[in-house]
């Protein structure tokens, strides 16, 4: 796979040689247990993947390349480069400014704009109209394009579906970057319709085998489906993509649901001519975070966390899937654990950032679970177990602990 070149201050000495460790031991990725880091006094789990995956790092490598090429020239991010606040503020304190918010919402109109004026399309891509008044602007918006091809490839499926008539059923949140430039791709050639989970996706299969009305479809999906969407037409041949940073769980879950559906209104010998198998558009990487997070249940532990922007779909996901098991703390980074006895985190139901006091576990020998987003700097994560560290006494340097994992591994 592609290196990409991205500053230092987001590398990190310590995850960065477990991940080569585990990476040159597994190369192929069948191995999703998590890394033990023993260090005595207490011990952390680290999941098996976590952190940049492609089109972060691609993106992040074109943003900083877009700063060393136009040195003088005014620099536009369409919106934030990815979730996370950490590397956005890295980048906006070189000068670049945002020209939407995360909801699509304007902060400096287009209008604004000038040929000569550099914008970076971020890794979640952009809509079609956007594209489009950007060019008629005069503004190149190919040179510093960071779509992430994984994103294009649900583009690219979603068109060919199009192409043979289906309806796109995209799994995903109305409101996101990707969704509504997903949903801007797919609309161009088909009937499309987003669907946010197993639950809307049950309304929806209701309407399909006629226990539910046009109205209740209306209800639900108004503005989340194209213009003159017809119920009676446009429900009897579909496939299902989704948003990359969904649950790859939940996109099967819904997918399966709706195939099932189908089979039961048109019988399973004539499925083909109404369902579209779609697993392919699953992003390799969402898998791997979540198959390595799923890891993580197999094992005991005291307390998880997971460093990653409070906005980052994938992040959230994996808080939803530690929940089930461990206490987790939701934390954007380092600074939000004020001290042994305070951390602020972010619950992801009541959507609010929270403060729990004396969070630290009292076991004889405290096991801590890290993971972070796909938009989370691995030196972040870094920073999180230095601090951890900081609360305990701890006999082990890192170098013996790191040396003492790769023997147990080689062994």
């Amino acid at each position: 796979m592609k290196q990409f070149n991205i500053p230092e201050f987001y590398k990190s000495p310590i995850i960065s040689k477990v991940k080569d460790l585990r990476k040159s031991l597994d190369p192929r990725k069948r191995d999703f247990e998590p890394t033990l880091l023993d260090f005595g006094t207490l011990q952390f789990y680290i999941a098996r993947h976590f952190g940049f995956c492609y089109g972060v790092e691609n993106a992040i490598e074109i943003s900083y390349k877009a700063l060393e090429e136009n040195k003088g020239k005014r620099i536009f991010l369409l919106s934030q480069m990815i979730h996370n606040p950490d590397v956005n503020r890295d980048l906006t304190s070189h000068g670049i400014l945002f020209l939407q918010d995360t909801e699509g919402n304007q902060l400096i109109p287009f209008e604004e704009l000038s040929p000569e004026d550099i914008v970076i399309i971020p890794a979640f891509g952009a809509t079609i109209d956007i594209m489009n008044k950007l060019e008629q602007l005069g503004v190149d918006v190919q040179k510093y394009n960071t779509t992430c091809p994984f994103v294009e490839k649900v583009w690219n499926r979603s068109e060919k579906l199009g192409k043979e008539q289906h309806t796109i059923i995209i799994h995903g949140k109305h409101s996101h970057e990707e969704t509504r430039a997903t949903f801007s791709h797919s609309s161009q050639g088909a009937p499309s319709i987003i669907v946010k989970d197993i639950h809307e996706a049950q309304v929806l299969a209701d309407v399909i085998v006629g226990k539910r009305t046009k109205e209740d479809f209306d209800a639900l999906f108004e503005g989340k489906t194209t213009q003159n969407f017809d119920v009676e037409h446009d429900l009897k041949k579909v496939g299902v993509v989704n948003q990359t940073t969904m649950l790859a769980s939940e996109t099967q879950e819904i997918a399966d649901f709706v195939r099932n559906t189908m089979i039961k209104k048109y019988g399973a010998s004539s499925i083909k001519d109404h369902f579209a198998d779609t697993r392919d558009t699953l992003c390799y990487a969402t898998n791997d975070n979540q198959n390595s997070t799923l890891g993580l249940l197999d094992i005991d532990a005291d307390l998880a966390i997971v460093v990653g922007g409070y906005n980052s779909s994938n992040t959230t996901h994996l808080v939803e899937l530690l929940e089930q098991k461990f206490e987790t703390f939701f934390i954007r980074n380092v600074d939000d654990m004020k001290s042994s006895s305070e951390i602020h985190h972010f619950d992801i139901h009541d959507k609010k950032e929270k403060v729990t006091h004396h969070f630290l576990p009292t076991s004889e020998k405290p096991t801590f679970i890290i993971t972070s987003g796909a938009s989370c700097p691995d030196a972040m994560v870094d920073k999180v177990i230095h601090e951890v560290l900081s609360f305990y006494n701890c006999p082990k340097e890192f170098e013996d602990v790191l040396k003492e994992t790769e023997a147990r591994y080689i062994n």
